[in-house]
């Protein structure tokens, strides 16, 4: 049997919301196996908040920067949130931002051996020059360019940022109508967190695996294991259309107006702009997300669970 670690419980418990046995119960069943803990977990009906994982709080801003037909969204963390609030700081990410969009870098690497914001230092030596400066450590941790028709939105003043791609016709593009259509729906996806634009988008290896998962959850349900096979499968089918509601933009309830879908808004925004609207895609960042800060009082509690103390 493999042996369970404290931090291997702690990162299980912080994924799924899951309580500190159930999370040491799972591992041990997954023979220490992490990804297969949380399926056994979802399939007992417990992970109830499994897509929490990734958003443990760390520092620092996502910002956004769009010039013609070129777009980029960064994250760059801090220790504190003091920090984030910065000017000078701020300043920093802002001279990055430009640095991606005029160099078009293909990588952190590739980024940080560039020059910074029309100097002679790179960007690294920039980013060292501010820490030595602000007294904090800071990183450039990822960025995404995006070319093209784009909408974007930045929330809580840098906590969280979105870019969401378009495709247009006749011109629409350039209308105020567009431009507020568009930071509606960079809202909706901070607001609503879908995974992917539509159900096409839902790659097949993730709907077998969430369909396996509803199965096994109808096959440990003592009220319904009786049913039959066929109405079973018609459980599954009903209940992967919750899955697409949940995490596919354009089946998403509209934030503005519940009485109708995302694609629906779509449909109606492109009709009275006189042209087509496609989204084809969308980036999210929030500040900090999947970064694990120390917390040393509750790991030492689950080091006591998995000791058996």
């Amino acid at each position: 049997m493999a042996e369970i670690s404290a931090k291997a419980v702690m990162d299980l418990r912080a994924k799924t919301g899951c309580g500190m046995m159930e999370c040491k119960k799972a591992l041990v069943e997954a023979n220490g196996d992490f990804e297969e803990a949380i399926k056994i977990l979802r399939e007992k009906g417990l992970a109830v908040a499994a897509k929490k994982a990734d958003r443990i709080a760390a520092d620092g801003i996502v910002d956004i920067l769009t010039v013609g037909n070129t777009s980029a969204i960064l994250e760059v963390n801090s220790e504190t949130d003091f920090v984030a609030k910065n000017a000078t700081f701020k300043d920093f990410v802002k001279g990055v931002l430009e640095t991606i969009v005029e160099k078009k870098p293909k990588s952190i690497e590739e980024l940080l051996a560039l020059p910074y914001k029309n100097s002679d230092a790179t960007v690294d030596a920039a980013l060292k020059n501010m820490i030595f400066t602000i007294g904090e450590n800071m990183n450039i941790r990822r960025f995404e360019i995006v070319e093209g028709v784009v909408g974007t939105y930045i929330h809580g003043g840098g906590a969280a940022g979105v870019i969401t791609k378009f495709e247009t016709t006749n011109g629409i593009e350039k209308t105020a109508g567009f431009a507020e259509f568009a930071k509606n729906i960079c809202m909706q996806i901070a607001a609503m967190n879908p995974l992917y634009v539509s159900k096409d988008h839902v790659p097949a290896s993730v709907l077998e695996s969430e369909k396996e998962i509803l199965r096994t959850q109808i096959e440990n349900d003592e009220k319904l294991k009786s049913k039959p096979d066929a109405v079973k499968q018609k459980m599954v089918e009903g209940r992967i259309s919750k899955f697409y509601d949940t995490n596919c933009l354009l089946d998403q309830q509209y934030v503005k107006d519940e009485e109708i879908k995302v694609s629906k808004y779509v449909e109606n925004t492109a009709k009275e702009l006189g042209g087509e609207i496609k989204v084809v895609s969308f980036v999210k960042y929030e500040k900090g997300e999947g970064i694990e800060k120390k917390e040393d009082n509750f790991a030492e509690e689950i080091d006591k669970l998995v000791k058996g103390n």
